[in-house]
């Protein structure tokens, strides 16, 4: 397979701020959604289809991973360095952050026995001080796999990846809660988990796929992953003996038949765009982690101090809207955490 290319990086700068706004607007579609039987129906709904619509964000961050750092030779100490100081140091100090919201908030206390104090902050960095934050703990530990999975694919044939390709999603399949009957004792956890992302955002980014009409048939394949996901996870309320958030999960085969669309169209959909906007993308995507990081702690206060949630109007619309405000508040307070002298630049994401 040849090295990505460079035109993919406009495409890819776009789908990185797509799928950014999309994590947001599945976490400002989630506390609706977890009230079913509670709220209105059609409120239910709505959170359901946007929720069905955004779960390609995630999948797609890993994707664009492995399109830009798989096609490349590291040197593995200089690798690690380099990349888990951008991730660790800001997922360190945004982690405190969040470990001072649930301080302020109550949901812990601190007493007088300063290392039961400790004991407690990093008993909360060990399993995650807010819910987004697990995406950085699974990235960590893909970063330390990218060397070793890298040497693979650049030195793969196109059948080598297929296989490797196929043999995870054969193992996604066989794990999933429906499934899991037949699923043998064969060990077959090598080929399970995000890797699969990674190896497939390398291979879809780099093949030549000469199939007539393809963006419409990427397009009829979002449309109906959308529909699998949103529809399927309403019929597995009925059925509590399977869990009804199985069709929400990143591995899972509606989620990657959703994230292969999305990545699709990004790549063969590169809208021409004036110079001022392209600026405006590229100057957010420098803090994209960093929005990342921050978004949750910006949706707290938007909710705990202005109302501003799912529950402004109706949630199809007001949905999108408080994950847009939310993108516009986080924008900012990422530049300005990076704009703190001698320390902002490693804090900020």
């Amino acid at each position: 397979m040849p090295a990505t290319k460079p035109e993919t990086i406009d495409w890819i700068s776009n789908l990185r701020l797509i799928a950014l706004y999309a994590v947001i607007i599945l976490h400002c579609s989630s506390p609706l959604l977890m009230q079913y039987g509670k709220v209105p129906a059609t409120d239910w709904w709505a959170a359901d289809f946007l929720n069905a619509l955004t779960r390609f964000g995630v999948p797609a961050f890993v994707m664009i991973t492995g399109a830009l750092l798989l096609p490349r030779e590291y040197e593995i100490a200089s690798f690690l360095k380099k990349r888990l100081s951008r991730v660790v140091v800001p997922f360190l100090f945004w982690s405190l952050i969040y470990v001072w919201y649930s301080w302020y908030n109550e949901e812990i206390t601190f007493g007088a026995d300063a290392w039961a104090n400790i004991k407690q902050v990093l008993h909360l960095l060990k399993t995650g001080s807010s819910y987004h934050l697990w995406y950085v703990y699974m990235l960590i530990g893909l970063y330390f796999f990218i060397p070793v999975i890298g040497k693979f694919v650049r030195n793969a044939s196109e059948k080598e990846l297929i296989y490797f390709l196929a043999v995870w999603f054969g193992v996604m399949l066989i794990t999933q809660p429906y499934l899991s009957r037949y699923n043998p004792s064969v060990d077959m956890h090598y080929f399970a988990g995000f890797a699969g992302y990674l190896v497939l955002g390398y291979y879809l980014a780099n093949k030549d796929f000469n199939i007539k009409y393809l963006r419409f048939w990427m397009l009829l394949l979002f449309l109906f992953s959308i529909a699998l996901i949103a529809i399927g996870s309403r019929l597995l309320i009925s059925y509590p003996i399977y869990p009804g958030t199985m069709l929400y999960e990143p591995i899972n085969p509606a989620v990657l038949l959703l994230a292969i669309s999305a990545f699709m169209l990004a790549k063969l959909t590169v809208p021409k765009t004036s110079p001022a906007i392209t600026r405006a993308r590229d100057f957010a995507g420098r803090y994209n982690y960093g929005i990342y990081l921050a978004h949750a702690l910006v949706l707290y206060f938007l909710d705990d101090l202005f109302g501003i949630s799912y529950k402004l109007g109706m949630p199809i619309l007001s949905i999108p809207l408080t994950a847009l405000i939310c993108f516009a508040i986080s924008l900012p307070l990422g530049w300005a955490v990076n704009k703190i002298p001698f320390v902002g630049k490693w804090i900020s994401g």
